[in-house]
């Protein structure tokens, strides 16, 4: 007899669609356009090119972007900030309905930023849970089609701390639960961060593996329907001052980290880029579908990987927006083919450096 306290993913109301919704963004030779950083954190990225942090130089910069020609050959899912779901391009068309006709699914970020967890150093959690089956409700109304909920733990001296980690893997447990109650696929964001220190590769994967471990744990506890989700994990990779690795070895401890906590029934692992420059986030995808065995769809969630070499080609300059745009279509077609095993290269954006990325607390920063 079947316990009361079970949740048969076959009573989920949108069971087929959020199966169907995941292995379509998780399509081989495609990846997801991560864009949907704050007001705040946009604000400062355009900074580095002398713009002011208003809407109408957002909405400029985002309307570059969905509108690359070509762009959904590579690209099967973008996500948004909230205010960009209802804006538009300067001819009137909805940016929802741009992605869509590129055959872009549209995703929403969902969470409302970092607070520091009391008792511990310098550990986060993340917020939003309060309000979110509505607002879901309201995004699935509008068509976004998967949501995005952004978890971070560190690498140090205690850390991450089982504080940390158990408070993480409740909150994007329970997010992931109400996403699918309201018909949203959610990508499950459980970040190592790349942070200072020469901690060693091998460091990050046990860490790693003991992060997963606890965030697949609850969300079964959580009745998760792990088909119709999608992970997006760091790549595994030592301190920003240790050695860089070579794609090999990141490959390995990576593809060895998902075979040890991740279930098969997860139809695809999006990557993060985190700190890495924009060759090495590539040569690392490519390297990673060297690896037999694999159940899941290996493939990019790229945000500053995609965006910052084409910002900069950009120069908030109307002139330089079609430049900006084949830029950005290069990258998202480099990371295709690695994600095919097939990059050969040139690439599109050379050499370039890791980068410390500082963690905003406070909320979305609308």
């Amino acid at each position: 007899m079947a316990s009361q306290h079970l949740r048969p993913h076959a009573t989920l109301q949108h069971a087929s669609e959020l199966a169907y919704t995941a292995k379509r963004v998780a399509r081989r030779g495609r990846g997801i356009l991560a864009s949907d950083e704050s007001n705040a954190t946009t604000g400062k990225r355009l900074a580095t090119i002398g713009l002011d942090n208003t809407v109408e130089n957002r909405k400029q910069w985002r309307e570059l972007l969905y509108t690359a020609p070509g762009l959904g050959q590579y690209i099967s899912g973008s996500i948004l900030f909230e205010d960009t779901l209802h804006q538009s391009t300067a001819d009137g068309r909805s940016f929802m309905s741009v992605l869509e006709k590129q055959d872009i699914v549209v995703g929403i970020k969902v969470d409302s930023g970092l607070q520091p967890i009391a008792g511990t150093d310098g550990e986060t959690a993340t917020q939003g849970l309060d309000g979110l089956s509505e607002r879901c409700a309201e995004f699935y109304k509008m068509g976004a089609r998967f949501a995005k909920w952004r978890a971070v733990l560190k690498v140090g001296d205690g850390c991450p701390s089982s504080t940390a980690i158990l408070e993480n893997a409740h909150g994007l447990a329970r997010y992931a639960q109400i996403c699918q109650d309201n018909g949203l696929v959610p990508i499950v964001e459980p970040e190592v961060t790349l942070g200072p220190g020469d901690y060693s590769i091998e460091r990050t994967a046990y860490e790693s593996e003991k992060v997963y471990s606890h965030v697949f744990r609850l969300l079964n506890e959580y009745g998760v329907m792990l088909e119709g989700i999608l992970l997006k994990p760091n790549m595994i990779l030592p301190g920003l001052d240790a050695p860089v690795p070579s794609p090999e070895e990141v490959a390995e401890y990576t593809v060895r980290t998902m075979k040890r906590t991740i279930p098969a029934a997860v139809p695809g692992i999006h990557f993060l880029s985190g700190g890495m420059s924009e060759e090495e986030a590539t040569l690392n995808l490519q390297a990673l579908q060297g690896h037999e065995g694999c159940p899941w769809s290996l493939t990019f969630s790229y945000g500053r990987a995609l965006q910052n070499a084409t910002l900069n080609t950009w120069a908030g300059k109307p002139e330089n927006v079609k430049a900006a745009q084949d830029v950005l279509v290069a990258l998202a077609k480099a990371n295709s083919e690695a994600q095919l095993g097939e990059f050969k290269g040139p690439h599109p954006v050379p050499g370039g450096g890791r980068i410390l990325q500082a963690l905003r607390l406070g909320g979305a920063g609308k």
